[in-house]
């Protein structure tokens, strides 16, 4: 699922690969088929808690994570479930428009630099893919989007044809063509893109893809996409994969009109196929979507496109948008948001509050989040170790307004919703959740470091600086130099990213694009995609671990490849790579005035698509 935006309910990819890309899911397209092949893929985000029941909060009031609709798997659909128009919403009007507030703009627009869920939910608005997931009653169902069904293929996987609906246009009434679909994805390959997924990137050509092609701009093609047709596209893969219809949903593969193609300042206002189109936008302030005339809603069985116009706000933080929420007047009323959370100083006035209550999306998110240790940085596996073991879980938990706001504490790198989890405690944080100073303090001694200087970098926000004090107390405690650094929450990413990047601790959080090991592990700890703005933010590259991720990836049956990922997530944690945070649940808010807002179990957040104005 990749990354989440920064300190909210969590992170991404993009990046440079040295070797083949098919190694990379062998292992997962296998256990896909296998589930496919049973008539349905276990989502990653429909278990409650890591546990089921409800999830206690801050205060001890039971809170049920998941009392939203819930959603127990993903169905493959066919050219039936993909026709539109959207399934219907009982008391759905048309018209009016909906506010959206939020902490942060929306730092990447094109289609092929977003692989953050903050910016996938507001592309479900403007961005279509050939592939799309319908949510109806709590229930996802695979379907075409663009394409009139999920696709097809008659050799296990490696090639996949697509035909294109009928009627189909971009925003300026212009049709949209499967030339227009090969050049979506040839760009993808260009040096501009280095934030997206990569995995079809990888899946067309042999070796580094960087190396093999740069893109569609000097008139060069990719003889692994075909064109026969205008409502036809054919992509031929170095090597069987079949969920590949699940790849091209993501919105890193959306489409992009060649005629309008303008590279790097695409970035900044993206061509619409979808319902809306963007009018207006002020950085770091608003963003303005006006109804897109050319979208016809007989092809989109996704979108349900009820409100007129959307007004986006940014610049809010959480607690001013919780407050806003609970008094609940004027243009309020019918504001909702993608990302905020609940405040965590307002959780328990929230759950006391049953009207409130009624106005609050919940659920458990297919997110582990984590602080990622800079290997390259700290290269003594004691003094990583010492870090895990003074931290303050708790203190940070109780910060985040407690499990029923933020999620369980983390003790593992593969989240409970991923296939062959196990749960373990290599430091003992469980038990001792605010931290061993003592511990710490004895392996820093065996390091010879007594007193080592961290350089931790953080969201400038009300609430992360309150966690960046619970950190430099622990740490000092247990003997280590904290020097904090904060950073922009919107470029936080960009700040991170680089190998060079002058910072020893920093958030992050990661889900599965499937709910498998390999696309939770890999693309995160695998040495050999170390690159600047690349996943592995942690920069470990341990020979044993990277063979374990190619034994693993060829391990054909689900079950047997859970337990080897199982056993590459203990020794993740042996050589102290991340200090896991949580599992994470998101809880929040919005107005009265707006119906059919939904938790999206894909992204973690709110939904958008089927909102109404009451």
């Amino acid at each position: 699922m990749s990354r989440t935006t920064p300190a909210g309910p969590a992170a991404g990819n993009g990046g440079i690969t040295t070797w083949k890309g098919h190694m990379r899911s062998s292992r997962r397209s296998a256990a896909a088929a296998a589930l496919l092949m049973a008539g349905a893929l276990a989502l990653a985000g429909c278990a409650k808690g890591g546990g089921g029941g409800p999830v206690a909060s801050a205060g001890g009031t039971p809170v049920q994570a998941q009392e939203n609709k819930a959603v127990s798997a993903i169905t493959v659909g066919g050219a039936e479930e993909s026709r539109g128009p959207a399934p219907a919403v009982p008391g759905s009007k048309r018209g009016g428009t909906v506010t959206m507030i939020d902490r942060d703009d929306f730092s990447h627009l094109d289609p092929g630099r977003v692989y953050v869920n903050y910016l996938s939910t507001v592309s479900l608005l403007f961005t279509r893919q050939l592939t799309g997931y319908r949510q109806e009653n709590g229930r996802l169902t695979l379907v075409g989007d663009l394409a009139t069904d999920t696709g097809t293929t008659t050799d296990g996987g490696r090639t996949w044809k697509f035909t294109l609906k009928e009627g189909l246009k971009w925003q300026d009434g212009t049709p949209i063509t499967s030339a227009d679909i090969r050049h979506s994805f040839e760009r993808l390959y260009a040096p501009f893109i280095t934030e997206g997924p990569t995995y079809v990137q990888q899946w067309l050509v042999e070796g580094d893809y960087r190396k093999a092609y740069e893109g569609p701009y000097d008139g060069m093609s990719l003889d692994a996409i075909k064109t026969p047709d205008d409502r036809t596209v054919v992509f031929t893969l170095t090597a069987p994969h079949p969920d590949f219809n699940f790849t091209v949903a993501m919105t890193g593969y959306g489409a992009v009109p060649k005629a309008q193609d303008t590279k790097e300042r695409y970035d900044r206002k993206p061509f619409s196929s979808g319902p809306y189109k963007i009018a207006s936008r002020v950085t770091d302030k608003s963003m303005e979507l006006d109804r897109n005339p050319h979208w016809d809603p007989a092809t989109d069985p996704i979108r349900n496109a009820f409100p007129d116009r959307w007004h986006m706000e940014f610049g809010v933080q959480a607690q001013n948008s919780t407050d806003r929420f609970l008094a609940d007047s004027g243009a309020d009323r019918t504001t909702m948001t993608f990302h905020n959370p609940l405040s965590p100083e307002r959780v328990q006035e929230v759950v006391g509050d049953p009207s409130a209550m009624a106005r609050s999306v919940r659920g458990l998110t297919p997110y582990t989040t984590f602080y990622n240790i800079n290997t390259k940085r700290i290269t003594d596996v004691k003094v990583r170790q010492a870090i895990i073991k003074a931290w303050p879980a708790k203190q940070i938990q109780l910060v985040h307004g407690g499990e029923a706001n933020s999620g369980k504490i983390a003790t593992t790198v593969l989240s409970p919703t991923v296939i062959g989890y196990e749960a373990f405690d290599l430091y003992g944080t469980l038990a001792k959740p605010t931290g061993d100073p003592e511990a710490a303090k004895a392996l820093l001694k065996e390091a010879g470091q007594p007193n080592p200087t961290i350089v931790y970098a953080y969201n400038q926000t009300p609430t992360q600086e309150k966690v960046t004090v619970a950190i430099r107390e622990a740490l000092t405690k247990a003997g280590f130099k904290v020097v904090a650094k904060p950073l922009n929450a919107g470029t936080y990413y960009d700040a991170i990213g680089p190998v060079d990047n002058g910072f020893d601790v920093y958030w992050g959080g990661w889900a599965a694009d499937w709910p498998t090991g390999s696309t939770a592990i890999q693309p995160l700890f695998d040495g050999r995609l170390i690159a600047d703005n690349a996943t592995n933010y942690s920069h470990l590259n341990v020979p044993e671990i990277n063979a374990g991720i190619d034994a693993a990836n060829a391990i054909t049956d689900p079950v047997e490849a859970g337990k080897a990922w199982a056993a590459l997530d203990r020794k993740i944690m042996e050589q102290a790579a991340v200090v896991p945070e949580y599992y994470r649940t998101y809880f929040g808010l919005y107005g009265s005035g707006l119906g059919g807002v939904e938790f999206d179990p894909m992204t973690g957040l709110q939904y958008p698509l089927n909102v109404y104005v009451k």
